[in-house]
């Protein structure tokens, strides 16, 4: 029994984030699923630990965090994981960064918008996966271009995996699934094939930890 455990859905982009932190900190942790299909995020059990009704929830240290961008900060500051740079600029740069992905294209992509997309359009032909290209596609074409800002030397912003990276491959995954081409993207394309090679971002991929095929957990 790990004393820290990871509530995630296998799927889920923040959940994944947080996989390949604790990978990279070399935690140990127990992961549950909650199952975002069959709405078990609304779930009284669920809505006692986030009352957001989201994933991921991470209980580590005696606390029990939510939010993956805060849970990324924290284990930055407390595992010294260099995620951000400590130069201000620089660190405000590459948080942008990241935020293009997660805050901007993320939240508009998760499953309980695209659902509700697809009922307001009336099941519209396309749906949800046109709602999902619409957004994917040029959110990475903005990555793409702040990327020249970096050295991709191998990873966004350096020789090392950080945040930018972290929050770019869950959503790389959600491309693929949703069928939006990257591939004329040379410095994403590159930095995805850094990051594919490092363990601990190989450990979290969704197809490892499903649990109808993987092994979640750690």
């Amino acid at each position: 029994m790990h004393d820290t455990v990871l509530f995630d859905y296998w799927r889920s982009s923040a959940s994944y984030r947080l996989r390949i932190a604790l990978n990279l900190a070399g935690i140990p942790y127990q992961a549950i699923s909650v199952d975002l299909v069959k709405g078990e995020q609304k779930s009284p059990e669920h809505l006692a630990r986030n009352p957001q009704g989201l994933v991921p929830v991470l209980e580590i240290d005696g606390l029990r965090l939510t939010q993956s961008l805060a849970i990324l900060e924290y284990l930055d500051l407390t595992r010294d994981l260099g995620l951000l740079p400590k130069d201000p600029v620089t660190r405000a740069q590459v948080q942008a960064l990241a935020h293009s992905v997660a805050v901007d294209v993320h939240p508009v992509c998760n499953l309980q918008v695209a659902k509700h997309a697809t009922k307001l359009s009336g099941g519209a032909d396309g749906m949800p996966g046109g709602w999902m290209r619409h957004f994917i596609r040029p959110g990475l074409e903005a990555f793409e271009v702040l990327l020249a800002g970096f050295e991709q030397a191998p990873y966004c912003a350096g020789p090392q995996p950080g945040i930018a990276d972290i929050c770019l491959m869950p959503q790389l995954y959600n491309a693929r699934r949703w069928e939006v081409d990257f591939s004329d993207m040379p410095r994403i394309v590159s930095v995805e094939e850094a990051c594919s090679k490092h363990p601990a971002f190989a450990k979290a991929h969704p197809d490892v930890v499903n649990p109808n095929t993987g092994t979640p957990g750690t």
